[in-house]
């Protein structure tokens, strides 16, 4: 069933009030924030590649606080294992069994903190539970329940001691952004509330249910038949530009469809419209790619690819989309 006008209010109004609620903490960032939720309600993941100090730690909480959710913080290094993320078995001497101890993966949000540090095994242990929801252990299979999202953090400054994440792995991302320094304005009011922005306790907007019921109903937004085909010309243009290596796949343009459809829910529209595309191609898609040497070496980075293919890829027109 196709998602109503009022649904389409009605779920934008729940987003809005979300987005305005880890605003309190998160302050001069309703963009970034408003992606996040983008990417929650899409049952995707996010990359946020960013400098310390810009409170990426501060948006999980405060997501994880307005759903009334829980939230982890694990921070990846060398030395982390796989079970320091998914939990191990412990034998129990008194009832002669091996029972199961939960790692912080079993969170509403989990924040992986520097996660190109840890070793590429470790880094490999998310992807079962990104892609799936639930983690393997000894054989049995535990749920990590609904809502579910990684926060996943890099440093792009740094990179002595960094394992390069495997392409495998990003493509298990659904968008990648950054939060960026504030505005002025938005480090004034910092500096003015800083004690009371760090001791604050968000009050929920939404149950974990409710949040569950709209990333269903997101996937009940109207795609017309002219934008699949305009995200399939965006796809191929990443395949044959002269500066790419590897163009998108395929899981890359379910990923571009499934985040406009919620983006247009966001914005209280029922149908996807070629803007919701454009707005989400370079955020969706430019993690994906792989650069040719020469080109990555002329200066050339994958947003600047993506910009050009949106140039050359015309959209559909209203009358083809209506």
């Amino acid at each position: 069933m196709t998602m109503t006008p009022d649904q389409a209010t009605w779920f934008a109004g729940i987003c809005d009030e979300l987005v305005e609620n880890v605003e309190q903490v998160l302050l001069g960032k309703n963009h970034v924030i408003r992606l996040s939720f983008t990417a929650l309600l899409s049952r995707g993941h996010l990359l946020l590649e960013d400098v310390p100090g810009t409170g990426k730690t501060s948006l999980a909480r405060a997501m994880a606080e307005s759903i009334a959710g829980t939230s982890n913080r694990v921070q990846f290094t060398p030395d982390l294992l796989p079970g320091d993320i998914t939990g191990v078995s412990i034998y129990d001497q008194r009832s002669g069994e091996f029972a199961f101890h939960r790692g912080p993966i079993f969170s509403n949000i989990v924040l992986a903190d520097e996660i190109n540090r840890a070793s590429p095994k470790t880094q490999s242990a998310l992807l079962e539970v990104m892609e799936e929801q639930h983690v393997t252990v000894d054989g049995v299979t535990h749920a990590v329940g609904s809502p579910f999202m990684v926060i996943a953090t890099q440093n792009p400054i740094e990179q002595a001691g960094t394992y390069r994440l495997p392409e495998a792995q990003l493509d298990r991302f659904i968008m990648k952004t950054s939060i960026g320094y504030p505005d002025h304005q938005s480090t004034l009011r910092i500096l003015e509330g800083s004690d009371a922005a760090e001791n604050a306790i968000l009050s929920p907007v939404a149950s974990a249910a409710t949040i569950t019921e709209m990333t269903r109903m997101a996937t009940t937004v109207h795609v017309d038949a002219s934008i699949n085909d305009y995200v399939a010309r965006i796809i191929e243009g990443t395949r044959t530009a002269s500066e790419i290596r590897l163009g998108a796949s395929v899981r890359g343009a379910l990923a571009l469809v499934r985040t406009a459809k919620t983006l247009a829910a966001v914005s209280g529209r029922s149908f996807v419209i070629p803007d919701d595309v454009k707005a989400l191609a370079d955020t969706v898609l430019a993690h994906r790619l792989i650069l040719d040497p020469e080109a990555e070496f002329d200066g050339v980075n994958p947003s600047n690819v993506i910009a050009q293919v949106l140039i050359d890829t015309p959209p559909p027109s209203d009358s083809q989309v209506a």
